[in-house]
């Protein structure tokens, strides 16, 4: 039971690091499945067999390797020159990518609660500090809380379209892109929020001693990314192609529901943008430790702030810089762990 227990616990905080707010607003999903019609519920699953493979792979990498921060791991795929570099601009993207995270929390409070932009800021920090402080079984408890809340709202959204009359548009729905592009998109995803992951997954494959509930948990918070991934894209397909105009393409769906689904969503939202929020600046804080053995709290404070200063540019215009830089660093790190170099040994 305990073996199982740590399955779980690493299913669920799989689940919420790669899970982002671009996957509760629903436009992840279009611009990576959806628009690409009926192939997307294939494209899907193998998406779902990458995040199994090679999110199960990168954590049991991590444990052979006792990996203290993700510098290690990359030192292990690349060399330890080239690994170094790379981990730097891992670092540094990262960063901007957990910049984008905060911005877009400030964002939902100041247009669902009528807060200030500022105020939002301010108190996604709060409670990231609060947790970060407490270590990495603080970030796995609030994963267990976010992630059936998460599962919740998607098994809501399969029961409101299940009754809609454009219900089975997920498996006839056309589309002129070519094949190239259809079958790119879902290597394109895995490989951006695999990489994007390591930072908590890494040191958590290198925390977790029992071999057997890592695999567990890979599969089964592969399996979960995938069934949410499905469960989104049958709800946004019955909507096509007008929802493709909304810039939170979910907002339509859940808009006919009444107030208490509509704040579930914006919950949702929320929690889907903290888990990936104290994901990051937990591993930025243990690269920046191993590098110059600060203490632990002054380097989370300093990140925080940091994420803070940078996230007055708003959530838009860093969201549009830093994705595409960040895509191309992916896929180099993708290549990289799916050659022998990415092989745990036994």
């Amino acid at each position: 039971m305990k073996s199982w227990g740590k399955t779980i616990q690493i299913a669920f905080t799989y689940v919420g690091t790669i899970v982002g707010a671009g996957f509760a607003t629903g436009q992840e999903i279009l611009q990576f499945f959806t628009k690409y019609g009926a192939a997307a519920s294939a494209t899907i699953v193998a998406a779902g067999l990458l995040f199994v493979w090679l999110g199960t792979r990168m954590m049991l990498l991590a444990q052979t390797l006792r990996a203290a921060s993700y510098e290690d791991l990359n030192k292990h795929l690349f060399g330890p020159r080239a690994g170094e570099w790379f981990s730097l601009f891992t670092l540094v993207m990262l960063f901007g990518i957990t910049t984008v995270m905060l911005a877009g929390g400030g964002s939902l409070f100041n247009e669902h609660f009528q807060l200030s932009y500022q105020a939002g800021l301010l108190i996604m920090l709060a409670f990231a500090y609060i947790v970060i402080a407490k270590g990495l079984q603080a970030i796995v408890a609030v994963n267990t809380v976010v992630v059936p809340l998460m599962a919740l709202f998607c098994v809501l959204v399969v029961m409101t379209t299940a009754g809609t009359p454009n219900a089975g548009n997920w498996l006839t729905l056309s589309t002129d892109r070519p094949a190239l592009q259809v079958w790119t998109a879902p290597i394109l995803y895995a490989s951006y929020n695999l990489a994007t992951a390591q930072a908590v997954l890494v040191p958590l494959g290198a925390s977790v001693g029992d071999r057997a509930a890592i695999v567990r948990g890979g599969i089964l918070g592969g399996l979960l990314v995938t069934a949410m991934l499905l469960a989104g894209h049958y709800a946004l397909a019955s909507q096509m192609p007008g929802v493709a105009q909304f810039e939170i393409p979910m907002s339509r769906l859940i808009a006919r529901l009444g107030g208490f689904f509509q704040l579930l969503f914006v919950g949702v939202i929320f929690g889907e943008i903290f888990t990936t929020y104290i994901a990051n600046v937990y591993g930025l804080t243990l690269q920046i430790r191993q590098r110059t053995g600060w203490p632990g709290k002054p380097v989370i404070a300093a990140i925080l702030l940091g994420t803070y200063a940078i996230g007055q540019i708003g959530f838009s215009k860093l969201l549009s810089t830093l994705y595409p830089l960040f895509g191309l660093l992916s896929l180099v790190w993708f290549v990289r762990m799916m050659s022998g170099r990415g092989r745990a040994a036994r």
